[in-house]
């Protein structure tokens, strides 16, 4: 799962992304409102924990923004403000669910996947492409009904095109899903990961397809009609 933290703090939002991350989640972090919008613009997200306290921008402003372009992306309020006209607010406003500061970790892990499991609130708990599965909850994979073992980058490949079966991804858009929006990463990483993906699935039997299309990107198909890789 892909979450996205927009807050301004750089220690407290390192400690939250150390925190989530154990638990096997995938965290960019942002510090202010312009930052969240242009990740949210190159990377589609599974959930977003929101600050109010933003340097450019009220947290609530973003939330209504987002709302009413109708973006239904989870939303967890995080935040120092206690009062009860705050709580209200953000809730009204669009938020899915409000935690005050301070907060035990094992209560914001416990919010964040009972925001994930809510109907609609994200896109598959279990998504399945031919003969492979994945439950994006367990970050597990299974090939006719047989886990295999999948290191964390290429989970992150597999994820972004098994989203997308039948369409074209871009590999800067897989660059961003994989490593973080606006890294620096090398010229061929992306396509290492896809190339041992690749040999993983077809060694456990798997009936997709990663199909590299030049200067283009990534597209993923669950049947053979497509030119060779």
């Amino acid at each position: 799962m892909r979450i996205l933290m927009i807050e301004d703090h750089a220690r407290f939002a390192k400690f939250v992304k150390d925190g989530l991350e154990k638990e096997g989640f995938t965290v960019d972090t942002v510090e202010t409102a312009a930052g969240g919008q242009d990740a949210m613009a190159a990377v589609q997200y599974d959930a977003i924990i929101l600050d109010l306290g933003l340097p450019d921008c009220d947290g609530i402003q973003l939330l209504r923004e987002w709302r009413e372009r109708g973006d239904e992306t989870p939303v967890l309020i995080l935040t120092a403000r206690d009062a009860i006209g705050d709580r209200v607010r953000g809730l009204n406003s669009g938020g899915d669910d409000y935690l005050l500061k301070p907060f035990a970790m094992e209560e914001l892990v416990a919010r964040i996947r009972a925001l994930l499991r809510r109907p609609g609130g994200v896109l598959g708990l279990v998504m399945q492409a031919g003969n492979v599965s994945f439950d994006t909850t367990a970050r597990e994979v299974r090939v006719n009904d047989r886990t295999i073992p999948v290191p964390r980058r290429e989970l992150g490949v597999l994820e972004h095109l098994m989203r997308r079966t039948g369409r074209v991804v871009p590999k800067d858009v897989l660059e961003d899903k994989i490593y973080g929006f606006g890294k620096e990463v090398s010229s061929n990483s992306v396509e290492v990961h896809v190339s041992r993906l690749r040999k993983r699935l077809a060694g456990a039997g798997a009936n997709i397809s990663v199909h590299t299309l030049r200067g283009v990107g990534y597209l993923l198909s669950e049947d053979s009609t497509m030119a060779p890789h």
